[in-house]
């Protein structure tokens, strides 16, 4: 806790110390653990400020809470706050510092679910060709050809770099912390295949396709050797020297050091926009498309589930409901009315036209509430 030698003493901040390097020492995510940091400590605070008992809160003091957590902020923040009470006092419970989970009986906010962005082909190759000419946009004519010829080693090195981020990023379906994380010995190219520490710390294999394994070997060959030998202060080092960052990281930043999230998440908002393509395209909007173009080419769900690392099938079926071209293929595929044409049976007129409004129908990713 923040507040302070006196504050570190009371029971309920030792309890949630206790709670952090339990979550800590189960492999919870950096942004799990300052999410859940940052919604304990206020609800701590605001027990304390409030005469409430944090060990046995009384339902009328946490319906008080709950109305001044929503006054501020929105259903999403609302709720995460809520998931991380709930795991503190089973957390406590568990340990007998509380008799129970006070909350058990509290709902949560029904959020609605937002469907994730989404990239065509046709866009994700234009995110490809902006960093094979280096986020200058346009990637056509004599005029990237010149630029390209007017490339420093470093800026070639780098377009090789980002080339190979995105094409990894989208034959494997990885998270951004995933991306930043990969080291020379969890690419295997000879097999195409890539291995990851998911969430929980959960090791899982996805796999590189041929344009994805040739831009990490071009970049292995030509990109990183000249980012490698580069270490903060313009000085060069020998490859494989403490100065070559992070002793393997397999994508460096132009100082020889590990590319980061944030390193990673600079880089692709520059591409997105010499690319022209839309606001709120991220880092994961590449995995989504990953899933998506998955299902639309036929693949299994589970398969898709594999491949992401979801624990829950049901994760992994959002992506059905974005997946237009699947419902109309699995439409025109199973309803046994789907194609007939105007003069087949009775009512045959009738079927061509309601066919293809339900067709369409099914087209349009429903609305999940």
């Amino acid at each position: 806790m923040t507040g302070g030698a006196a504050a570190d003493q009371s029971p309920a901040n030792a309890a949630a110390e206790r709670f952090f390097q339990a979550l800590e020492a189960r492999g919870s995510s950096p942004n799990t653990l300052r999410s859940y940091r940052t919604g304990l400590e206020a609800y701590l605070e605001w027990i304390a400020e409030n005469g409430h008992d944090w060990q046995a809160p009384t339902r009328l003091g946490l319906r008080a809470y709950l109305a001044a957590l929503g006054e501020g902020h929105g259903r999403r923040t609302v709720a995460q706050r809520l998931a991380a009470l709930r795991s503190f006092y089973r957390f406590t419970t568990r340990q007998g510092l509380t008799a129970g989970n006070p909350l058990a009986a509290l709902g949560t906010p029904r959020q609605p679910r937002r469907l994730p962005e989404v990239l065509s082909v046709a866009e994700t190759e234009r995110l490809i060709d902006a960093a094979a000419d280096h986020g200058h946009g346009d990637t056509s004519g004599s005029d990237a050809a010149a630029r390209s010829a007017g490339l420093t080693e470093l800026e070639e090195a780098l377009a090789l770099r980002d080339v190979a981020i995105i094409e990894t990023a989208y034959a494997a379906g990885l998270r951004i912390s995933e991306l930043a994380s990969l080291t020379l010995a969890s690419v295997d190219l000879k097999r195409g295949e890539v291995r990851v520490l998911g969430k929980g710390r959960k090791e899982r294999g996805s796999l590189l396709g041929r344009p994805a394994r040739a831009a990490i070997e071009k970049y292995l060959d030509a990109g990183r050797p000249v980012l490698a030998i580069r270490v903060p202060g313009g000085s060069r080092g020998r490859e494989g020297s403490p100065d070559d960052a992070d002793l393997g990281a397999l994508f460096l930043n132009h100082h020889g050091g590990a590319l980061g999230v944030r390193g990673l998440r600079y880089r692709l908002e520059r591409l997105r926009v010499a690319a022209g393509l839309p606001e709120g395209v991220s880092p994961h909007t590449l995995r989504h498309s990953f899933a998506t173009h998955l299902l639309d080419g036929g693949a299994d769900l589970r398969v898709v589930q594999e491949l992401l690392g979801h624990e829950s099938l049901a994760t992994t079926q959002l992506y059905t409901h974005v997946s237009p071209a699947r419902l109309r293929a699995a439409y025109t595929a199973s309803h046994p009315r789907a194609t007939m044409s105007s003069g087949d049976g009775h009512g045959g007129a009738g079927a061509g036209p309601s066919a293809a409004s339900a067709g369409e129908s099914a087209a349009e990713p429903p609305t999940i509430e």
